[in-house]
């Protein structure tokens, strides 16, 4: 256990430092959090102080990229518990703003997402992306670092700040890493804790039912029809609500006719209230 993280709570100021470890030969990485961390985020941090000497983790619960009657409201805050938990790096700088820091009054510019937001996730949570492109780009902003980390879990979200960095020529380079799973293998997410037992048992059809498609691609199956109707049987057969299980191209995320290379599967479905996400990347044989 090392020292307690610097917290910045002025966006202004964390800027600053950035500013002046950069201008002494640092190389600073951000990992942006909305909080209650999990070994998912802290593995953020470790890939990000194998190569920067200064981490920064953001720490802030987004209200725009939440929909009227999404959990914003119950979304786990816990604040002493996530510095505890980054107390294991160092040097590691924390920014907690407060909302009023990220979206001043009379706030009104928006990001809108690229195109690759709208399938998918943009089909459930159509104005979800534009606000996590919004929050990400102040975030840069905020910590203008050299390179971002971000959870291959959130495929999707990773897939639509690539094309956003790409599109305003934002300076920074983004590192995608690689999903932390239980040992069960539920991938790790803030809203696990949201599952009673039996929902979490009904959760693992999710990883489960990736996992046996990756088995038939893998081994050399090239219709994605069946493969997915077996996905969605299985899940439909845990009690699972289903919204998608796709097999889709991992750039554009369209779906694909016949696996004849890397593709992605994608999930999302629902167990009582809470909604769960997650994915795979697959090379079939050669």
């Amino acid at each position: 256990m090392t020292a307690a993280p610097q917290v910045f709570h002025d966006p202004a100021a964390l800027r600053a430092a950035i500013r002046k470890a950069q201008s002494e030969g640092q190389k600073v990485g951000l990992v942006p959090t909305m909080g209650a961390l999990h070994e998912g985020h802290l593995s953020l941090v470790a890939q990000s102080q194998k190569t920067c000497d200064v981490t920064v983790v953001t720490i802030f619960v987004n209200p725009t990229q939440f929909a009227p009657g999404e959990d914003f409201e119950k979304y786990p805050r816990t604040l002493d518990a996530d510095l505890k938990l980054l107390s294991a790096f160092d040097p590691v700088w924390v920014l907690v703003p407060e909302v009023e820091a990220m979206y001043p009054t009379g706030s009104t510019t928006v990001v809108q997402a690229p195109e690759i937001a709208k399938p998918l996730e943009g089909t459930f949570r159509p104005s979800h992306f534009d606000g996590v492109a919004t929050i990400v780009l102040k975030l840069f902003q905020a910590a203008p670092a050299d390179a971002a980390y971000f959870g291959q879990k959130d495929f999707q979200q990773v897939r639509v700040i690539e094309e956003m960095v790409r599109d305003l020529i934002v300076p920074i380079e983004i590192v995608r890493c690689p999903i932390i799973r239980e040992t069960d293998g539920l991938a790790m997410s803030s809203r696990n804790r949201y599952l009673s037992e039996e929902e979490r048992k009904k959760a693992l059809s999710i990883s489960q039912s990736i996992s046996a498609a990756a088995a038939r691609i893998e081994s050399g199956e090239t219709d994605p029809a069946p493969i997915q109707q077996q996905m969605n049987a299985a899940l439909q057969d845990a009690g699972m609500q289903l919204q998608y299980a796709v097999i889709a191209d991992p750039r554009s995320l369209e779906s694909v006719k016949t696996i004849d290379g890397e593709v992605v599967i994608l999930v999302a479905a629902k167990v009582g209230s809470t909604r769960l996400i997650d994915n795979m990347l697959v090379t079939p044989a050669a």
